[in-house]
């Protein structure tokens, strides 16, 4: 089969595209015919051979990356229930692999795939829709609220914005640059705002704003949590621009890192996964995909790190 493994931490032009040996199911594993392979931020930070808070350490090399795989089992371990033979899975918590034609997965991990919901949506909800939908647990928004939502172009933000609109609540989004903004507005949003603008704040006006759901953090962190009214609450929900910020204690809102709340809740995530997939069938949420072919690995890589990708990246075999 063809891979794209690492052999040396660095840059994403060390990820190469090339043939390695099928991966075999041991007992109590699968086979999965990968269809669609989620990248994830902190996939770049493991290449790059960096460590840094919440995230695994750098992997032995070589290493294939890909813990989040969609497509068909085809083949079972020993004590493996062959009626999986043929069935359409997603797993997002499993052995890495997935940037592969094929990857073995845990049974214990898999999530069927209901109804028609392809598998790059199926991919993106598994641990991007898992992880708003908890997000959104944790931030316990209501239909009274205004919430301004950053990195709204995001994979999670998306969907966040979704919820919060369908919810009925007053939405504002916020992203970088035109055509992100577009994105965020097409969502239905009240107002969508470009956070790379000079004092994109005051564009905000006079909105009393009750929520903010921060996927930035650094400056923009800043500026969102400045708009927040007095009794207001402020939920960080990702670091994208690494940079630091500390909310004023002085201030009468309630802050909450609901990334830290989640560690401690993973007993929880297989409920809030069927939930995210179902809503994704159901047409609920609708996840962005933006998709790259496997031996594209390298350009997806520097996309992410550029921020240069909206929703969720896939790579596709």
């Amino acid at each position: 089969m063809y891979a794209t493994v690492l052999h040396e931490y660095g840059p994403p032009e060390n990820l190469r595209y090339e043939r390695v040996p099928d991966p075999v199911p041991g007992p109590g594993q699968v086979r999965i015919e990968v269809r669609a392979a989620g990248v994830h931020l902190i996939e770049t930070v493991m290449r790059a051979g960096l460590s840094i808070d919440m995230a695994p350490p750098p992997p032995e090399l070589p290493a294939v990356f890909g813990g989040e795989v969609a497509g068909t089992v085809e083949s079972v371990g020993p004590d493996v229930d062959p009626a999986w033979l043929g069935t359409r899975v997603v797993v997002g918590a499993s052995s890495p692999g997935g940037y592969a034609e094929l990857a073995v997965a845990e049974v214990s991990a898999l999530h069927r795939i209901p109804g028609d919901l392809g598998f790059e949506a199926a991919v993106a909800m598994v641990v991007t829709g898992t992880t708003a939908l908890e997000l959104l647990d944790v931030a316990q928004l209501t239909p009274a609220d205004t919430v301004l939502v950053t990195s709204a172009a995001g994979g999670v933000g998306q969907l966040v914005v979704q919820y919060a609109r369908d919810l009925g609540a007053t939405v504002i989004g916020a992203a970088g640059g035109p055509d992100k903004v577009e994105m965020v507005r097409a969502l239905g949003v009240d107002l969508a705002v470009d956070y790379n603008q000079p004092h994109w704040e005051k564009t905000v006006g006079d909105r009393v704003v009750t929520a903010v759901l921060d996927g930035v953090g650094g400056d923009k962190g800043r500026a969102a949590f400045e708009l927040i009214a007095d009794g207001g609450r402020y939920v960080t929900i990702g670091n994208a621009s690494q940079g630091d910020f500390t909310p004023d204690p002085a201030r009468a809102v309630t802050t909450t890192n609901a990334l830290m709340v989640l560690l401690s809740r993973r007993a929880e995530s297989p409920a809030f996964t069927i939930r995210a997939l179902a809503a994704a069938a159901e047409g609920k949420l609708v996840p962005a995909v933006q998709a790259f072919p496997l031996a594209e690995a390298a350009a997806a890589h520097a996309a992410l790190e550029n921020r240069a990708t909206s929703g969720k990246v896939v790579l596709v075999p």
